[in-house]
């Protein structure tokens, strides 16, 4: 077992992105093992049989594997630009975010498989929660979802309406919600974002390891 925190991650994974994203910030080092979900590594399934990513090994062999869990993990370490501040205040957001418009992001995403509506349906149903942010973006200036600064709630909440916007990035770009548009944008400009976007190959038994972090967790 290694003596620093696993990450089994998969790159273009929304739930993924937000865990390593908060571990970037927080700067602890983990051992990064990226996964291709059709190849499992069995040591992932071992740790976590519901064979999801992200799932975070711990140096004392506990496992986290829900993506909010690990942010909030992380960030309870090391939170340089204080994420979690009124972070009670974003907790339905965030719920809404997991169980509806993540549904509504799957049908339109992947409509052939939901065929029961159109995928305009599930568009519009996504819409919905476009319109929300739209308004928080409102109360806050523009910069963030619950503060005029990014937080928690924005990590949270963007690989998600980067999901959904990029299914048809030209009618995303026409919509009305310019503010959502330009937080969008922002975010996938962040030196914070692209940093944790760098392609790594498959994970293997063996393989060199990939160490992220510059501040150790180690007691």
């Amino acid at each position: 077992m290694s003596s620093y925190p696993i990450l089994y991650s998969f790159r273009r994974c929304p739930y993924a992105m937000r865990g390593r994203m908060a571990l970037k910030k927080s700067g602890i080092v983990y051992e990064l093992r990226e996964v291709l979900l059709r190849k499992k590594p069995k040591s992932m399934t071992l740790a976590s049989p519901k064979g999801t990513v992200p799932v975070l090994q711990l140096s004392d062999d506990s496992v986290i594997d829900e993506s909010l869990d690990i942010m909030l993990w992380a960030l309870a370490r090391r939170d340089p630009d204080n994420w979690l501040e009124k972070i009670d205040e974003s907790e339905s957001l965030i719920e809404e975010l997991d169980l509806v418009f993540k549904k509504a992001l799957d049908g339109y995403k992947y409509f052939v498989k939901h065929p029961k509506h159109p995928q305009s349906y599930y568009r519009a149903q996504g819409e919905k929660f476009l319109i929300k942010l739209e308004e928080r973006l409102i109360a806050y200036n523009g910069e963030g979802l619950s503060n005029t600064r990014t937080t928690f709630t924005d990590i949270a909440v963007f690989p998600f309406v980067r999901q959904y916007a990029f299914v048809d990035k030209t009618w995303f770009d026409q919509t009305p919600y310019s503010l959502v548009r330009n937080w969008l944008t922002q975010h996938l400009e962040s030196e914070l974002f692209l940093s944790i976007m760098n392609k790594n190959p498959p994970w293997e038994p063996g393989d060199e390891i990939t160490f992220m972090g510059i501040y150790s967790d180690r007691k």
